[in-house]
């Protein structure tokens, strides 16, 4: 990737200021927020790869919920805490047995194009959750559902096997609302080139590598969205959105370097927030090649200093972890621990006949800005393979890219990603992260998926954690994967901007507002 200083995008800017006035020039001039009026801009680090919310590698790709949150509607409304709360569905909840749920649609929401919002609709949108011709990723969760009926406003379903976060799973991640007539009417095709949903925002335009433009929908259930336009400007490269936040074209970025962070929430005129997320930073590990070695596998885990990484590369914004689940987690286990020993790491390897003279070579994959510090991290981590006997082969890609070979299961041995679990419970981890049968895992293998499995079943919430605490032990003891730290992310904003973090890390700008 080519890095475009800060004199370059100043220099860039001047020239634009120059030129005519068109919508690519108001987007990134120092006259932007003047001309443009009652808009919120936002440098954002990443643009969907496809519209369709619910298929594809972009829904479940995190990266794209503030996104695709603006547009459409979730079944529920995901409060900054994760806590659960009605939305287009306002009642909801289980059955005494806990082998069905029941929704009841809110009066009064509408489809962008002003059709109201009906429960056949609702139905449509959840049947398309587990049709496995539509290409929706998260089937294996939702082929659950069955016989759903529909009285009134009132729509029931039952289940097939009991999923304890079925309803926390409705909020976001694949499960957002679109019109059944409207998509029917365009096609898939269509749908692409002028998405639809009932949101606070309404798809304007999308200019591809560069902006999405959204609109208020006035009529939104919710109430008036608080900005007129709103712009998420797409700037792969930190620092540029840096430079962004800091020239006064953009009024609130993300997940900028710590140290510009650090230096840019006390300057006047700015603040921010950098706050833990229900968001994990690990490297997947693959079954086949070199990892299929448990000698290799438990070496390279070993051989991680994960407090060295957060306190000098983080700046101390992150919390070292041992498993998938983090503090916040409902069946976190501080005593499971895979502790720094390079002594160890050495003689692991040294055992398949491996050493630094002799070291066994593999590919570790990652992104580069897309994440704090991600490309730094995965450069520390091979210093102390290499130090032990790994010899790891850096290979930058987009965050597209990595879904598409995770979908394919075709990551390299190594693979670093962001994990992120917003229902905070072990099952939306471990079934997606860990399963054979998901198309999110990289390591996949049979002992595994018979500890995981039975727990699905499992009503009785306290033996279902402690189930998943004895499984997060057992991944950990075999080194199925390499967790390293509790991400937090840092946002960077005008001080007149009204900011409220949101755990699962969203910008949400229907939440947003001017200060008086």
């Amino acid at each position: 990737m080519t890095k475009i200083t800060r004199r370059q995008m100043m220099r860039a800017a001047g020239a634009t200021a120059l030129a005519a006035p068109t919508l690519q020039t108001l987007l990134w001039s120092h006259e932007a927020r003047a001309a443009i009026g009652d808009t919120l801009s936002i440098a954002y680090s990443a643009a969907p790869a496809g519209w369709d919310p619910n298929t594809g590698p972009q829904a479940t790709n995190p990266g794209n919920q503030s996104i695709f949150r603006s547009i459409y509607d979730p079944y529920m409304v995901q409060r900054e805490d994760l806590k659960v709360v009605p939305g287009v569905i306002d009642e909801f909840g289980w059955n005494e047995d806990r082998n069905g749920i029941h929704f009841r649609l809110r009066e009064g929401v509408k489809w962008h194009d002003g059709t109201a919002v009906t429960p056949a609709d609702i139905v449509w949108n959840l049947e398309r959750l587990y049709d496995p011709n539509v290409g929706a990723p998260l089937v294996p969760v939702f082929n659950a559902i069955t016989n759903i009926r529909v009285d009134g406003r009132r729509i029931t379903f039952d289940l097939k096997d009991y999923r304890a976060t079925m309803l926390e799973r409705l909020v976001n991640l694949g499960t957002y609302l679109i019109p059944p007539h409207y998509y029917k009417e365009v096609g898939k095709e269509g749908f692409e080139k002028k998405p639809m949903g009932s949101g606070p925002y309404v798809f304007d335009h999308y200019e591809r590598g560069s902006f999405v433009r959204l609109k208020a929908f006035h009529d939104y259930w919710g109430g008036k969205p608080p900005f007129e336009t709103v712009i998420f400007k797409i700037v792969t490269d930190p620092s540029s959105r840096v430079a962004e936040i800091e020239r006064g074209t953009s009024d609130i970025t993300l997940d900028i370097p710590y140290e510009e962070y650090d230096r840019l929430r006390v300057k006047p005129g700015f603040a921010g927030a950098c706050t833990p997320l229900a968001n994990i930073a690990m490297v997947f590990i693959n079954n086949e090649g070199p990892f299929a070695d448990a000698n290799v596998r438990k070496a390279a885990v070993h051989a991680v200093d994960k407090k060295t990484i957060v306190a000098r590369l983080h700046r101390g914004y992150g919390v070292p972890i041992d498993t998938l689940m983090a503090p916040e987690y409902a069946s976190y286990d501080p005593t499971i621990k895979a502790p720094y020993d390079p002594k160890l790491a050495a003689q692991l390897l040294a055992k398949s006949g491996y050493s630094r003279e002799k070291p066994i070579e593999l590919t570790f994959q990652t992104t580069r800005g897309y994440k704090p510090k991600d490309y730094e991290t995965v450069q520390a981590i091979a210093e102390m393979w290499r130090r032990v006997g790994i010899k790891a082969n850096i290979e930058v890609y987009e965050i597209a890219k990595h879904f598409e070979l995770r979908y394919a299961h075709k990551l390299a041995p190594a693979a670093f990603y962001d994990w992120s679990n917003t229902t905070a419970d072990p099952e939306a981890t471990l079934s997606a992260a860990m399963m054979s049968n998901s198309l999110h895992s990289s390591w996949k293998s049979k002992d595994l998926d018979e500890r995981i499995a039975p727990l699905f079943k499992e009503k009785d919430n306290a033996k279902r954690l402690a189930g998943y605490r004895e499984v997060n032990r057992y991944i950990a003891e075999n080194a199925y994967v390499l967790p390293l730290f509790q991400y937090y992310r840092p946002v960077i904003y005008k001080a007149e901007l009204a900011f409220k973090p949101h755990t699962a890390g969203y910008l949400l700008p229907f939440s947003m507002s001017r200060k008086a």
